[in-house]
């Protein structure tokens, strides 16, 4: 055709080419079809109007469902449909292969789709062969989708470099899979391996700290941002002479070197090398992008995820304190895990302070939050909670000035960021296992025993540090007998996996009581039982899934064989009188001292006395109450023994009480359900006690 004359009609065109055109409208449900496209499709070459139904006939049931699927794709993301169809004949043998490509649209009144496209004859390639594999069929679209959601899942999953390498390596492309992998980055004027797949150990040091101005295609790479394939060894020789006898060993025969960019910086090269030639055509090239796009955003990802976390970890470190030297007379084993935030670091910590006296103190607490101010408020808190420990202040002046410190430094004119925090304080004598402890607002101590009975240490308590300058904390003290560990935990602890303070507790009850081992062991216990894998199967009853950072200090009174066997089991705590819903604390942890007492009649019978006691101290005196609870023996043979001192002067008398009167049957009770009793006076106030023994469990007191 010479220049300045008319186009041929387009018909004329698409039947020079053997190509058909067809047309779609699913709304109507026909295919009408021109001469060329009609004998495609195997029959007579004339235009004609088709049925689905006669469509579908001849063509093969898999491509047809493969049709609808690529339709509704390149509708969705605005591109052709191309697909490759296997036509078949009345008998059900395929006859020829023909490449679709349409253009869809969507009519969304109608809820039809509408096709214009051509069909053209192609060979189909044989599988296996250079053509097989580059041959661009309905399957190999289909599975390249496939592939690039898979790998796009897996890299944005990935939350470390370590972990983006080892999702590079495991890819396999459709059609065309790599043998060797490299992750190519940069250091100043040098290409680094990040790293590689697919090779020995050792093979990547002529590569290494390899200077950017090489004749190397990595280093061409991120000089230019432009992608370097290399289909044969004989296009790599010819354009990188250089280097080619450092690749040559490796006997790859088609290479691909792509840029990784994030945020418009070519922060490396990826390398793919196959084992067999490769043509690198449109659509793995387009492949081969999209994963280096996927990879370099991963890594960018990764990287500042990993800059991030030992920024944090290197932070947390700094605040948490080491256990310092060994104690004599005590055992100290403590954990911190960081489960709360994305930044890794929270406002959980401990630590062991050494005081002027001879003693030591333990703290444990929790800054309210997850985040970096957390983080910046606990580091502050601890430095002043070590300050006037150090001064030589008790443990209720210390946590009064801590709290007033905190209140200062949060309570701005604005009150833009109010924060406090619940801090447990322990000051401890080693040489007598003697504790005193203060509480804000923090979780009760536990103590095991040493026959391994595990309970709650009540303990009164203030308010959370920071919330009221002013306020108290009154002091508990208690000997930690030998034999026994003392517990100290943040809520995270507790309550991470959906529970409650309850079944969290009930959790943890379980491991202390079922451990056998060290202190250091223990440690690890609690840890794995909240936060490993076996937490699994213990979550909790609430529907919020959300973790805590976790902060757990074990405080151990060692004991020889001896002193443990002997070893009393014992519970004390204090009913005020403005404190009457303590009694039933007091019924609860009666019973969990005698949590394995043979008779469960002796049981209800001592928690019914303990009641009445208490009851009667709040009802008939001015003073406040002091229950102590102590079991000693060996099982079988073990005597409980129950005593409740207050410092009113009147003795407790016997009454004849008539049918209807509501109280004077507290002293009957005991002198019927008790095997001894007694009323003790003291220097101030009276104690009035009952023993049970188990072995008389079965008879009558």
């Amino acid at each position: 055709m010479r220049t300045g004359e008319s186009l041929p009609p387009v018909d004329d065109v698409l039947a020079s080419l053997a190509t058909g055109l067809w047309h779609w409208d699913t709304a109507a449900g026909l295919v009408t079809v021109d001469a060329e496209a009609a004998r495609l499709l195997g029959l007579p070459a004339e235009p004609a109007t088709l049925t689905e139904a006669q469509t579908r006939a001849r063509l093969h049931p898999v491509d047809w469902n493969e049709i609808t699927g690529v339709v509704q794709l390149a509708v969705s993301e605005g591109t052709l449909a191309e697909v490759r169809i296997r036509i078949m004949d009345e008998q059900g043998r395929i006859v020829r292969v023909v490449r679709s490509r349409s253009k869809p649209s969507y009519d969304p009144e109608r809820h039809a789709y509408e096709l214009i496209g051509t069909l053209q004859e192609v060979t189909e390639p044989t599988p296996g062969t250079p053509a097989g594999r580059r041959a661009v069929t309905g399957d190999w679209r289909r599975s390249r989708e496939a592939f690039l959601l898979d790998a796009g899942r897996a890299l944005a999953e990935a939350r470390s470099t370590e972990e983006v390498l080892r999702v590079a390596g495991g890819l396999s492309m459709p059609g065309f899979s790599p043998d060797g992998l490299a992750v190519f980055g940069v250091e100043g004027d040098r290409l680094t391996i990040i790293g590689h797949h697919g090779h020995q150990p050792g093979d990547d040091g002529p590569f290494s700290h390899m200077s950017l101005a090489t004749d190397y295609p990595a280093a061409e790479v991120v000089r230019t941002g432009r992608a370097v394939y290399l289909s044969s060894p004989g296009h790599y020789r010819n354009r990188y002479p250089v280097t080619w006898p450092l690749a040559e060993k490796f006997g790859r025969h088609s290479w691909a070197f792509l840029p990784l960019t994030a945020a418009g910086r070519t922060m490396g090269a990826w390398m793919a090398a196959f084992a067999y030639p490769v043509a690198f055509t449109p659509d793995e090239r387009a492949v081969l992008t999209t994963v280096a796009r996927m990879l370099a955003q991963a890594l960018s990802r990764a990287g500042a995820a990993d800059s991030q976390r030992e920024l944090a970890e290197g932070l947390q470190r700094s605040m948490l304190p080491s256990l310092g030297p060994e104690i004599p007379g005590m055992g100290m084993a403590a954990r911190y895990v960081p489960t709360g935030g994305g930044l890794q670091v929270g406002g959980d910590w401990y630590d062991m302070i050494p005081l002027p006296t001879g003693r030591f103190a333990v703290v444990i607490g929790d800054v309210q939050g997850h985040d970096v101010r957390a983080a910046g408020l606990m580091g502050q808190l601890r430095i002043a909670l070590r300050a006037y420990a150090s001064e030589g202040h008790r443990p209720d002046a210390v946590l009064a000035r801590a709290s007033r410190f905190l209140h200062g430094i949060t309570h701005d004119e604005h009150m833009t960021d109010v924060r406090f925090a619940t801090c447990l304080y322990v000051e401890a004598d080693p040489a007598t296992g003697l504790l005193e402890i203060a509480r804000a607002g923090h979780p009760d101590p536990a103590i095991r025993m040493a026959d391994g009975t595990v309970m709650m240490r009540p303990t009164p308590g203030g308010l959370p540090l920071g919330i009221d300058p002013d306020a108290d904390y009154p002091t508990t003290r208690f000997t930690l007998q030998p034999g026994e560990t003392m517990m100290i935990c943040t809520d995270g602890l507790i309550e991470t996996g959906g529970h409650d303070m309850e079944s969290g507790w009930r959790r943890i009850r379980a491991i202390l009581e079922n451990h056998r081992g060290d202190m250091e062991s223990l440690a690890d216990a609690l840890v794995q039982g909240v936060h490993g894998p076996s937490s699994h199967h213990t979550t909790g009853p609430l529907a919020d899934r959300r973790e805590d950072d976790i902060a757990v200090l074990l405080l151990c009174r060692p004991g020889d064989d001896t002193a443990v066997r002997a070893a009393v089991r014992r519970t004390l705590l204090s009913v005020a009188q403005d404190e009457p819903e303590r009694i039933a604390e007091a019924r609860r942890h009666l019973r969990e001292l005698l949590h394995d007492w043979a008779s469960g009649e002796q049981v209800d019978s001592a928690v019914l006395l303990v009641s009445e006691m208490v009851t009667n101290v709040l009802v008939h005196t001015d003073a406040d109450s002091l229950l102590l609870a102590d079991v000693t023996g060996e099982p079988g043979e073990r005597r409980l023994r129950v005593e409740v001192t207050d410092a009113g002067d009147d003795l407790p008398h016997r009454r004849h009480p008539g049918e209807l009167a509501s109280s004077g049957r507290g002293l009957l009770l005991i002198e019927l359900l008790a095997h001894a009793w007694g009323v003790d006076p003291r220097g101030e106030g009276k104690s009035i006690w009952f023993e049970l023994y188990e072995s008389d469990g079965a008879g009558t007191p």
